[in-house]
């Protein structure tokens, strides 16, 4: 009787279980990028699909405190914003331009 060879699954398990600690990594990585920031809505622009918000520290994108115009991500966003409505907002780097991701009104 021919014995089975064991491996290729060795390989295939460490194969596995390295994909498995990038991909864990990878979603660590990407946890402490989100960052979820309060911002109050200064300008909205609707032709331009911008926002502009006075926002705290983004420290995933490595920006300080300052009032600035973002591009969102869903124009439709726009529509349920008024300026000086209390936002908690995610940005990131998109394309490379700053792009809020998430954007909720605080009520």
């Amino acid at each position: 009787m021919k014995q089975l060879s064991q491996r290729p699954f060795l390989h295939a398990s460490r194969a596995f279980a390295a994909l498995a600690t990038l991909c864990g990594g990878l979603l660590l990585s990407l946890s402490a990028l989100a960052q979820t920031v309060d911002g109050t809505v200064e300008k909205i622009d609707t032709e331009a699909g911008k926002v502009t918000l006075r926002h705290g520290e983004i420290k995933g994108i490595d920006m300080p405190p300052m009032k600035m115009a973002f591009r969102v991500a869903d124009p439709k966003w726009l529509q349920t914003l008024q300026v000086g409505d209390k936002v908690k907002f995610d940005a990131a780097k998109v394309n490379g331009q700053f792009t809020i991701t998430a954007i909720t009104v605080v009520k």
